[in-house]
């Protein structure tokens, strides 16, 4: 589904902040991307979809190359790479059906979209999201309204409602408290696994991400340091990737193992009836 190959960043200032990625994701993968700030991570994800252009390398999503593309070809592109923000990015004034409907701006024309005249599939398609994300009774509500948890879950949408074969995620769980980034997580991991969706998620909270992804990639420097599954993250490699730390502090709890397999569960159940 996503293959990057020498990906390269430096900026005016000489700083690299990506040097010589590969990586590659399939379909239907949610793969989490740590490292300390600074090690490239957000970089990475904006350069997939070129909001950050690359000084070299290439990325190729669903066959296709995007690093040479331009004008209608890039903005073809992007919509089938759904972007989730830390921050939301939501219109604050509009509701929640206007902020999810926002997704499909690129597939209809620029007077639909002034007036607001999206197609009757487009707005089922997105009361049926908003249902699925927990929010069904709130499609008239205004974004500043809401509570952090629930704005993730209008970006979710909106994301989705692109029909994206790929999902980039910017620190989705950064605002939000710890049973709320639980929900969040699991619920993008149901829907990766619903939809045979791959995406990479930008993430400082390890144990979060030990607790629900299949895949772990380590930055740091700008280079991949650790690619694996995340029973294979010990400590000897956190303290490559972060430094020297005592890890043994943040171990998952019981708690957080139940939450793990269950999460696991669902998304291996969801997995095998897509297929």
């Amino acid at each position: 589904m996503l293959r990057v190959r020498g990906l390269t960043k430096t900026y005016r200032s000489g700083d690299k902040a990506l040097d010589g990625v590969d990586l590659d994701v399939p379909r239907g993968q949610l793969m989490a991307l740590i490292g300390p700030s600074g090690a490239g991570k957000s970089t990475l994800i904006r350069c997939v979809n070129r909001l950050v252009e690359p000084t070299a390398g290439e990325v190729v999503v669903d066959g296709s190359s995007v690093t040479g593309l331009g004008g209608g070809g890039l903005r073809a592109a992007r919509r089938r790479m759904g972007m989730i923000f830390q921050e939301y990015a939501l219109v604050e004034r509009l509701t929640v059906m206007e902020n999810v409907l926002s997704g499909r701006l690129g597939y209809v024309g620029f007077w639909a979209s002034w007036l607001r005249r999206y197609p009757q599939a487009d707005v089922d398609e997105a009361f049926r999201l908003i249902e699925r994300c927990g929010l069904g009774g709130m499609h008239d509500k205004r974004a500043d309204q809401l509570s952090g948890g629930q704005r993730q879950r209008v970006g979710i949408c909106r994301a989705l409602i692109q029909n994206p074969a790929l999902l980039l995620v910017d620190e989705p769980t950064a605002s939000l408290d710890p049973k709320t980034s639980r929900q969040v997580m699991r619920l993008l991991v149901e829907l990766c696994a619903e939809r045979n969706l791959a995406a990479i998620v930008n993430i400082h909270d390890v144990a979060l991400a030990q607790m629900f992804v299949q895949r772990i990639v380590g930055l740091r420097a700008g280079r991949i340091v650790f690619d694996g599954p995340p029973d294979a993250l010990s400590t000897e490699t956190l303290t490559s990737i972060y430094g020297e730390e005592d890890w043994n502090a943040s171990r998952p709890t019981e708690e957080d193992e139940e939450d793990e397999a269950q999460a696991r569960a669902i998304a291996t159940r969801l997995a095998a009836e897509a297929r």
